[in-house]
C-alpha cells in the first residue's frame, strides 16, 4: 500500500509552500513534491528574492557613487564595484531564506517529497517512480520564462531572468526585450552598475496594464537615469558571436529591419505556466487556450480532488496571488470558506523609484463605464521626501464618484510598494477616500502624501 495523505502539493514555491503549510495547520496529513534541491521556488531561488538583493546593492552602489556628496558625505577617491562579493552576498540571502522554509516545513510536520511530481491518476502522485495516495492534490508548479522565437537562450550571452541573475561581469551594453516588471528591474540593476541598457518593446509603452498616466511618467524618470527605449519595436532574430549578440530588429507594424549589438541580451518577454510532465492530460485535468489549468471560483479542476493555484492558473503572475491562493485553496479543502479579493492585491516593480498599483485603473474604470474621481498628490510637496532626496512621482486614488468608496490607487515614488498596503488594505474593508482623508498619518511621512490625495479627491488637499 502505497502512504496515504490527506493533501499532496506539487510545487514548493510561495503558493505551494504555503498551501502546504496552512493545510497542515488545519490537521491534514501533508507533503509538498518539489524537484528542485532546495524550497522556495523560482521566486526565492531565481526570482524575486535574488533580484530585490542585487536591486538593493546595486541602489547602494548608486547611492554611494553619485549622491552621497549632496548630504555632506565625501568619498576619497573611486567606488570601486566587487561584484564578485554582491553576487555572494544575494546567494547568502537567498540561502537563509531556503532554510527558513525547510523550518517552517519542519515545525509544521509537512513532508517534503524530494523529487518531480506527475499525476498518474486521480488520488494519485507519482514521484521518482513512487506512487503516494492522495484524497487531495494542489497543482502549485509555477511558471516559467516565456520563449520567443529566433531567439535561442542559452543563459550565458542570450539569457532569462535566471542567467540575468548570475552575470559575473557588468556588460557594457544590455539589450532587454521587453519593457515589463521583470526587464526593468533587471535592467535597471544592471544599468546602475554601469551597463547600457536599451529596453526593447513591441508595445507603445513600458509596463502594459498599469495605470496609463504612470508608465509614462515612469518612462520619463527611466530614460533621466539613462536606460534607452525602442518601442514599438520588434525583434526577429539573435545571433551570438565572438564580439557578443547580434539582434535583429524592425518596427512592430513592419518596415525595414536593422541590428543591434549587445554584449548580454535579457529575453523578458513575460511567463508562462510550466505544467509540463505532470500527465495532466492522462488524468483528464482540462487547461485553457493559454495552457493554464482550468479551475473554478474555488481552485477546483474539472477531476474531483485535484486542485490548483498561481502561476498555473489564470490571473496575475505574483507570488503573493499565488501565497493568498494557497491559503484559500488549503481552507476550502478543510471546509472553510478560504477566498481571495483579486480587486485587493497589489502589483509593485523594485526599481527606484518604485511603481505600485493596486484595483482599477482609469483606463479600466472609463471602459466598465464607471464614474470616478481622481486626487492626485506629488512627492516634490511631501517633507520626508524632500529630506530624503527623492522626490520623483505622485500618489492617485480613484475614488467611486457617488459612493466615494475606493476603486483604485497607482504610486510611483520612494517606498511605493510599502506605501500601497495602506490602500490594498482600504480596497479590502470598502473604505471611502474620506476614510482614508480622516485618519491621522505620523508627521514627517511618507505616508502623509497617501492622506493627500486621499483629501485631493474632494478636491481639499491641504500641502499643495
Amino acid at each position: 500500500m502505497p502512504e496515504s495523505f490527506d493533501v499532496i502539493v506539487i510545487g514548493a514555491g510561495p503558493g505551494g509552500y504555503v498551501a502546504a503549510i496552512r493545510a497542515a495547520q488545519l490537521g491534514l496529513k501533508t507533503a509538498c513534491v518539489e524537484k528542485r534541491a532546495t524550497l522556495g521556488g523560482t521566486c526565492l531561488n531565481v526570482g524575486c528574492i535574488p533580484s530585490k538583493a542585487l536591486l538593493q546593492s546595486s541602489e547602494n552602489f548608486e547611492e554611494t557613487a553619485h549622491k552621497f556628496a549632496e548630504h555632506g558625505i565625501v568619498i576619497e577617491g573611486s567606488v570601486k564595484l566587487d561584484l564578485a562579493r554582491m553576487q555572494a552576498r544575494k546567494a547568502e540571502v537567498v540561502g537563509a531564506n531556503v532554510k527558513g522554509v525547510e523550518f517552517l516545513f519542519r515545525k509544521n510536520k509537512v513532508t517534503w517529497l524530494k523529487g518531480e511530481g506527475s499525476i498518474p491518476r486521480a488520488g494519485v502522485v507519482a514521484v521518482n517512480g513512487a506512487e503516494y495516495a492522495a484524497k487531495h492534490i494542489v497543482i502549485a508548479t509555477g511558471s516559467e520564462s516565456t520563449p520567443l522565437n529566433g531567439v535561442p537562450v542559452d543563459e550565458q550571452r542570450i539569457v532569462t531572468s535566471t542567467g540575468g541573475l548570475e552575470l559575473s561581469e557588468v556588460p557594457k551594453h544590455m539589450v532587454v526585450i521587453g519593457g515589463g516588471v521583470i526587464g526593468l528591474e533587471l535592467g535597471s540593476v544592471w544599468r546602475r552598475l554601469g551597463a547600457e541598457v536599451t529596453v526593447v518593446e513591441f508595445l507603445d509603452g513600458i509596463l502594459p496594464g498599469m495605470d496609463g498616466e504612470i508608465r509614462k511618467q515612469f518612462e520619463r524618470i527611466l530614460v533621466k537615469q539613462g536606460i534607452k527605449f525602442r518601442l514599438k519595436t520588434k525583434v526577429t532574430g539573435a545571433t551570438v558571436g565572438n564580439d557578443g549578440v547580434t539582434l535583429t530588429v524592425e518596427p512592430a507594424a513592419g518596415g525595414a529591419a536593422e541590428t543591434l549589438q549587445a554584449d548580454i541580451v535579457l529575453l523578458a518577454i513575460g511567463r508562462r505556466p510550466f505544467v509540463a510532465g505532470l500527465g495532466l492530460e492522462g488524468a483528464g485535468v482540462a487547461l485553457d487556450e493559454r495552457g493554464r489549468v482550468k479551475v473554478d471560483a474555488h481552485y477546483a479542476t474539472n477531476v474531483p480532488g485535484i486542485w490548483a493555484i498561481g502561476d498555473a492558473i489564470a490571473g496575475p503572475m505574483l507570488a503573493h496571488k499565488a501565497e493568498e491562493e494557497g491559503v484559500a485553496v488549503a481552507e476550502r479543502i478543510a471546509g472553510q470558506a478560504g477566498h481571495v479579493n483579486y480587486e485587493a492585491i497589489p502589483g509593485v516593480v523594485y526599481t527606484w523609484p518604485e511603481v505600485a498599483s493596486v484595483g482599477r485603473t482609469e483606463e479600466q474604470l472609463k471602459e466598465a463605464g464607471i464614474a470616478y474621481k481622481a486626487g492626485k498628490f506629488p512627492f516634490t510637496a511631501n517633507g520626508r521626501a524632500r529630506a530624503m532626496g527623492d522626490v520623483d512621482g505622485f500618489v492617485k486614488i480613484l475614488a467611486d464618484t457617488k459612493t466615494d468608496r475606493i476603486l483604485g490607487a497607482h504610486i510611483i515614488g520612494p517606498d511605493a510598494g510599502t506605501l500601497i498596503a495602506e490602500l490594498a488594505l482600504a480596497i479590502e474593508f470598502g473604505a471611502s477616500a474620506e476614510d482614508v482623508a480622516r485618519t491621522s498619518h505620523a508627521h514627517p511621512s511618507l505616508n502623509e502624501a497617501v492622506k493627500e490625495a486621499a483629501l485631493a479627491v474632494a478636491g481639499r488637499a491641504l500641502h499643495i
